[in-house]
């Protein structure tokens, strides 16, 4: 095999010895503060070792910018080796499937389902999406201002939209999100709630089986309907059809409801910025982008890699076989990628943001969730031009326990 000049880094003359393996328990951090651990680790020592509490051994953690791009698009670095072995990590139980999907695998097969779920996700298909996610915001906030000052927008749009959308994205009837809903949360916590994570996952695969067996009758061009044919012809299996619908259901829902709410957290504490995107609405694609940089979307790390050979990187040696973690909110605030990081700053130009991921796992529903940004800030700065949070911003509460970062609830008033 051979690869690409440009992406390997050059050998040093000598290897330093490996750094001492530190214990990372990722505990619960207030609001949107950043992990104190990644940014000492940034600035002192970018490519370390780590213990997480779970599992068994040590990995390698990357934090700088340039060096988890590095190991995220190099192909010496496998998803795939990580099936059947058991690694240092963050929670009791796998959030994916290990048979199955895209997050365990690697070229060519990894190549082949990407491509049949990206014929779902397209600008054509956002854009038929769009108009209903606007009519969809905008009724859960008249709803809120139906019930009355203060409201609490988690509870009002930030949970129910991201399920709704994702719901029609998958090819649920209009109404059948609500049946969904209850499971979201559930299938992405860690230790404190492993039974009832199960039967969230049983219960949703349930669904999304009926769904593709439907699809197979009555095909249309939403998501269940691309893998119901993709599974008819051979393309796919079955199992890879259930798999990549929870897959894109999960971080639809779950994910986008965390980081909408606390993209939201971000402007209401931010006023000026806030109030420019009320004078500037045109500004709000790139707010958006940056949005996505500052926010930390998420606890710890994510999805390991293993290297499948010696590997140089940021100066140390990583052998053959060794875990690797990549630290996407940390590579967000690298300042050699992003002057001041710790500013929201919407004029930003530059490196562009993580907060999806790079190189061939590179997040698939990005563009959606792009969408859905825009959609949710527009129906607020719509609705609600008087829009302030109703408690002082340090007593809004955040979740526990959760890999995913966010409010738990955003009491406004208006």
């Amino acid at each position: 095999m051979t690869f690409d000049s440009a992406s390997v880094e050059p050998v040093p003359p000598s290897s330093p010895p490996p750094p001492p393996v530190r214990p990372w328990l990722v505990e619960d951090l207030p609001a949107l503060d950043p992990d104190p651990f990644l940014d000492s680790l940034l600035r002192d020592e970018p490519v370390t070792r780590i213990q997480l509490p779970y599992g068994e051994g040590h990995a390698w953690l990357v934090t700088r910018y340039e060096d988890v791009r590095f190991v995220t698009s190099d192909p010496r670095f496998s998803r795939a080796e990580l099936v059947g072995r058991s690694v240092t990590t963050m929670a009791p139980q796998t959030v994916a499937s290990q048979t199955a999907g895209l997050q365990y695998i690697d070229a060519p097969r990894h190549t082949v389902l990407r491509r049949v779920v990206a014929r779902a996700f397209t600008a054509k298909s956002m854009a038929r999406l769009r108009p209903s996610a606007e009519r969809t915001a905008r009724e859960m906030l008249r709803g809120m201002r139906r019930a009355g000052a203060p409201g609490d927008l988690m509870e009002h749009l930030y949970t129910p939209f991201p399920i709704a959308v994702v719901c029609a994205f998958l090819g649920a009837d209009e109404d059948d999100w609500r049946n969904w809903a209850g499971n979201s949360e559930a299938l992405l916590t860690k230790a404190s709630a492993r039974e009832r994570n199960q039967a969230a996952r049983q219960d949703t695969r349930n669904r999304v089986v009926a769904l593709l067996e439907r699809r197979r009758t009555e095909p249309r061009e939403d998501l269940a309907g691309v893998l119901a044919a993709a599974a008819a012809s051979g393309e796919i299996t079955d199992d890879e059809a259930i798999s990549l619908a929870m897959a894109v259901y999960v971080s639809g829902g779950h994910a986008v409801r965390n980081n909408s709410g606390s993209m939201m957290y971000a402007l209401l504490t931010h006023p000026d910025q806030f109030e420019r995107l009320r004078r500037e609405p045109e500004l709000l694609p790139k707010a958006v982008e940056e949005l996505f940089r500052f926010v930390p979307h998420r606890n710890g790390v994510g999805i390991p890699r293993v290297a499948t050979e010696d590997v140089w990187v940021g100066g140390h040696l990583i052998r053959k076989g060794d875990v690797v973690y990549n630290a996407y909110v940390a590579a967000n605030r690298d300042p050699s990628a992003f002057p001041t990081p710790e500013l929201l700053d919407f004029d930003r130009s530059g490196a562009a943001h993580l907060a999806f991921g790079h190189g061939p796992h590179f997040c698939l529903a990005a563009l959606m969730a792009r969408m859905e940004a825009e959609v949710l800030i527009e129906a607020v700065l719509t609705e609600f031009p008087e829009l302030r949070l109703a408690v002082p911003a340090e007593e809004v509460e955040f979740q526990r326990d959760g890999l995913i970062r966010g409010p738990r609830t955003l009491p406004v008033t208006w």
